[in-house]
């Protein structure tokens, strides 16, 4: 991936990212067991587009496609050491100076504490050294990371249909940010 906005910068999809609290590491094959144990609980795929996404053999399919994506993350607890969740970068669009993040989820226990939003500052901190827009696709009844996206001020900018790697397609808004 060619930095057309620093050139004497190098571009990674999966840097190690890290700030005072938080460590986002890339995801390896051997962390689908402890991600799984986070994932497995149903309420944090209430709103998300598929909503069995806390049964292995889905989850299994979601962890596949975050490793070919290779740009996921898990996200730990510098305090801790403890897993959190995952996020990716993804869908990265040299021409127009655009990446996604998206498909993360979070332990509930780690829900209203402002993770979500030092993570994606983080992401974004980095990210906007090399793209000028970051976007998300976030499902059309996931309310909860609407409102998230929202406060960081991101803008819905469009609506589509959107297959999730071995799911059926769903539809998602389309929120962005600029630098």
């Amino acid at each position: 991936m060619e930095n057309t906005l620093n050139p004497l910068k190098s571009f990674s999809i999966q840097p190690l990212l890290e700030n005072e609290k938080l460590m986002l590491l890339p995801l390896k094959e051997t962390d689908f067991e402890a991600l799984y144990k986070v994932a497995s609980d149903p309420k944090i795929w209430e709103q998300h587009p598929n909503k069995d996404r806390w049964k292995k053999d889905v989850f299994r399919t979601f962890f596949d496609g975050a490793m070919q994506s290779k740009g996921a993350f898990k996200i730990i607890d510098k305090a801790t050491n403890e897993l959190m969740g995952s996020t990716r970068f993804y869908g990265y669009e040299e021409q127009e100076s655009k990446l996604f993040i998206g498909y993360t989820f979070y332990g509930t226990a780690y829900w209203g504490k402002g993770i979500n939003p030092a993570v994606k500052q983080m992401m974004m901190d980095y990210i906007f050294q090399f793209v000028s827009k970051v976007q998300f696709q976030i499902g059309a009844t996931n309310l909860r990371s609407q409102i998230a996206i929202g406060r960081l001020g991101a803008v819905k900018t469009a609506e589509e249909e959107v297959t999730y790697f071995g799911e059926g397609p769903k539809l998602n808004f389309v929120y962005e940010i600029s630098r």
